[in-house]
């Protein structure tokens, strides 16, 4: 790019479906000492700024078609990616429209439909040229191909925000859809998904009609099923080693058949899948030998209150859990994505091998002008 953009717009949809997230952001460099960098061609820290936030609902329509993408014909699947490129691209001129707000570059992560770093592909629903086109603003998208291309899983990609906009925090763990951990040593920074999240927790609130269980109301009724919380933990997935990485896939073949299996209330499926998400994050604290260290904490699942207290009973020998403030909370990874477009349009690396496993730390992403 020919000059590098003061405002960028990350945009963010999670495989909980909760909805768009929207952030316009701003970058300086910060005027701080840190450790040793992970990459010699990785930037120094920054400062940021969320200028506005906000997240989109989607309509009952648009969940049902995110929802049921990953079962679509190739002709399906295509339409709805112009289709829900478009809806993006509306969706922010209305945004900036709305608040007075002016924006260089959108950094649009798209909604994840497909992702198989094991068979050489990852697909997200969003045109970056049809956003493009609608918004009449540069797009960078598809932030996740080139690392596959270079054999990696093409995720997590937080940690690269991890790493150079929270450097007071050794670990950062996100609770969206899927949880993911970042663990932070002098010379590198490496991360995975932990195990699913809001994805398991809200399929099964949805078992008694409800969106989510609301603060783990639901959850915290219940008690522990043993066998089915030694089934989750079981599952080949948590006896690999890092990099790794987990896709609605894994929820569809191995998680939710496991659920299907037992005859359990509601309320102790949900209160076992939470005492499975948390003990799973306890081991990987314990791999690494995490201890007298601060954690970061955000994502939808720090509304939780009884995956919160979970949480803390499993870790506080390990750290001690730092939840921010609610716009960290709400738009972290929205903000990531616009920084990780922010890098792109300076020509620096966006995506980090030791996360990844790819052969060499990339920028991943493509840029679309609009037409």
């Amino acid at each position: 790019m020919n000059h590098t953009p003061k405002y960028i717009l990350g945009l963010m949809s999670g495989t909980s479906l909760d909805g768009l997230d929207i952030a316009l952001c701003e970058f300086v460099p910060a005027k701080i000492v840190t450790e040793k960098k992970a990459s010699a061609k990785l930037s120094e820290p920054y400062s940021f700024k969320i200028i506005q936030a906000t997240t989109l609902s989607y309509s009952q329509e648009m969940e049902q078609m995110l929802f049921g993408s990953i079962s679509d014909p190739a002709t399906i699947l295509l339409a709805n990616h112009q289709k829900y490129g478009q809806w993006v691209g509306k969706k922010v001129k209305e945004f900036l429209t709305k608040n007075n707000l002016s924006c260089d570059l959108i950094a649009s992560h798209g909604h994840t439909v497909h992702h198989r770093p094991e068979l050489g592909f990852t697909f997200q629903l969003g045109a970056g040229q049809a956003i493009a086109n609608q918004s009449g603003i540069l797009v960078v998208s598809d932030f996740r191909s080139t690392d596959i291309s270079l054999g990696g899983q093409g995720a997590p990609l937080v940690p690269i925000g991890d790493l150079l906009l929270f450097p007071e925090y050794k670990y950062c763990l996100n609770l969206g859809g899927i949880s993911n951990i970042s663990i932070k040593t002098p010379s590198l920074i490496k991360a995975y998904d932990v195990s699913l999240a809001n994805i398991l927790l809200n399929y099964l609130a949805g078992l008694k009609g409800h969106s989510y269980d609301h603060g783990g109301a639901m959850a915290e009724s219940g008690q522990l099923h043993q066998p089915l919380f030694k089934a989750l933990n079981q599952l080949e997935y948590h006896q690999l080693a890092a990099p790794k990485s987990l896709g609605i896939e894994f929820f569809n073949s191995q998680v939710k058949p496991l659920f299907e299996k037992v005859n359990v209330t509601v309320e102790d499926a949900l209160h076992t899948a939470v005492h499975y998400i948390s003990y799973q994050v306890q081991q990987s604290l314990e791999k690494h030998q995490l201890t007298n260290e601060k954690m970061l904490v955000t994502g939808g699942g720090v509304k939780n209150t009884f995956l919160l207290k979970c949480l803390e009973t499993y870790c506080n020998k390990n750290v001690t859990l730092i939840v921010p403030e609610s716009e960290i909370i709400d738009f972290k990874e929205a903000l990531i994505f616009a920084f990780m477009g922010f890098l792109f349009s300076k020509g620096e690396n966006n995506c980090l091998k030791s996360v990844t496993g790819a052969k060499s730390d990339n920028i991943g992403g493509y840029l679309y002008l609009p037409l």
